[in-house]
């Protein structure tokens, strides 16, 4: 293992909760919120209740499934259900300069193997911003090959990290767990999004249950060679990997403080041009029919994402058109308002075929540390709407108010909890550092979830 992996290893291994600042602290838990909503919505997806039928026959126990029922499994099967839920609806959050989604591909493993040894709510969430760490870091190196969907990559590896530090792996014990992840990597691809290939999120999920597999493999002797992520990212999964920067600003810059937030529930690409039909129909407020056309110039992986006739409701949260259109028919592109009838709702069909996409390529040259769009609304009466951003809302450098994402929180976990619920499983995510158990979360969301 090179020298910066393993000192990276070191500092998953010995770093406390308290050694974290405060400030970083409060981010992790509106983060875990937010993962965990997703969670909860997505657990409502029709494929992910019958995967959770074919799975409960063989269920063994140790670990919650955060679905109706709240079956316990083993904490590999747990992590592996709950991260394909977190990926079903397109709402997770991510790392805002390089690709990945660190929270929902961390997260479900630290839940479930922390409820499996009883963790406390200290050491699941410094197991998390830890795992987030390694993501973040991890993945400023490495170059995917170009039809690679990050999930299952990087952010696996991670995951592994989270779920050695919480079986109080040494620096030896995390750098030996994430280097046997390495022969659990996947190599999902991109084309799977559009082509509403949902085999897709299963790369997610197993995320979750590498970082309940790879500490036990460590802990029963399994080996692996000192280079192996090196090789893995460098030469397998990805076409180079470089940690000249690895260890830049490590304990000061945290990677969970430079994320990006999602409220339209569609791919993150798509989220600028959103922004900018928002603000064009907010001028204009016109209705559905007085639409002519939208126009949309963006950089050039958003603008791939232009199929204006997605077969299922999960490849269209990879079409702009679809996306726009819904926006100007149901006032939003929110989870409500991207669910599945509207794929068959008549003015969204008909307005898709409005919508043209084209790549701009002096946006493209400034993507990834900008993300520009512009769109240009144009109506049937010949007025017109031009507006530009050079990344969306939602990052850091342009973030939420936190109270937009407790609203979300509210309105996605609503779909499976009480009203009341959804308060006091707010209210303890807020307090997650005092849990004495995580099986505290688990307890809570049984305790208020809707039959």
């Amino acid at each position: 293992m090179g020298q910066q992996i393993e000192k990276l290893a070191r500092f998953v291994a010995e770093t406390q909760w308290e050694d974290i600042p405060q400030s970083v602290q409060a981010h992790a838990k509106l983060v875990l919120l937010d993962t965990l909503g997703v969670i909860l919505a997505g657990a409502e997806r029709p494929e992910m209740r019958q995967l959770r039928d074919r799975l409960v026959a063989t269920a063994g126990a140790g670990a919650t499934v955060f679905a109706r029922g709240w079956a316990k499994h083993d904490p590999r099967t747990a992590a592996l259900l709950n991260g394909i839920a977190g990926r079903s609806i397109e709402l997770c959050e991510g790392l805002r300069f390089v690709s990945g989604q660190a929270a929902m591909q961390t997260l479900p493993g630290a839940v479930a193997v922390g409820e499996h040894l009883g963790s406390s709510g200290r050491e699941l969430l410094a197991a998390f911003v830890l795992g987030y760490e390694v993501a973040g870091r991890l993945a400023g190196g490495f170059t995917p090959r170009p039809l690679a969907h990050q999930n299952g990559q990087v952010s696996l590896l991670a995951a592994a990290a989270a779920g050695a530090r919480l079986y109080s792996l040494d620096a030896a014990g995390v750098s030996g767990a994430m280097r046997i992840a390495t022969t659990l990597l996947l190599t999902p691809s991109y084309t799977n999004a559009v082509a509403g290939a949902t085999t897709l999120n299963v790369a997610g999920g197993m995320s979750g249950f590498a970082a309940a597999l790879a500490p036990e493999l460590a802990l029963a002797g399994f080996t692996a060679q000192p280079d192996a992520i090196e090789e893995a990212l460098g030469n397998l999964v990805g076409s180079s990997f470089n940690t000249d920067g690895l260890l830049d600003e490590l304990g000061s810059n945290w990677q969970i403080t430079r994320n990006y937030f999602r409220l339209y529930a569609c791919c993150n690409p798509i989220h600028p041009a959103l922004d900018c039909l928002q603000e064009a129909l907010a001028e204009l407020h016109p209705q559905p029919d007085e639409v002519a056309r939208i126009d949309v110039s963006t950089y050039r992986f958003a603008s791939v994402m232009r199929n204006p006739d997605p077969p299922n409701y999960f490849a269209s949260k990879y079409s702009l058109p679809h996306s726009a259109a819904a926006m100007v028919v149901r006032g939003s592109a929110g989870y409500a308002a991207l669910d599945d009838s509207a794929l068959s709702d008549p003015a969204i069909t008909a307005l898709r075929h409005r919508v043209q996409v084209t790549e701009d390529p002096a946006m493209s040259a400034v993507a990834p540390r900008l993300r520009p769009a512009r769109v240009t609304l144009t109506l049937t009466d010949g007025r017109q709407s031009t507006h530009a951003c050079e990344s969306h809302r939602g990052d850091f450098q342009q973030p939420f108010a936190a109270s937009e994402i407790r609203k979300k929180f509210h309105e996605l976990a609503a779909v499976v909890l009480t009203e009341e619920g959804v308060r006091e499983v707010e209210e303890a995510v807020d307090r997650a550092e005092d849990w004495r158990s995580v099986a505290e979360l688990a307890d809570l969301l049984r305790r208020h979830g809707r039959s």
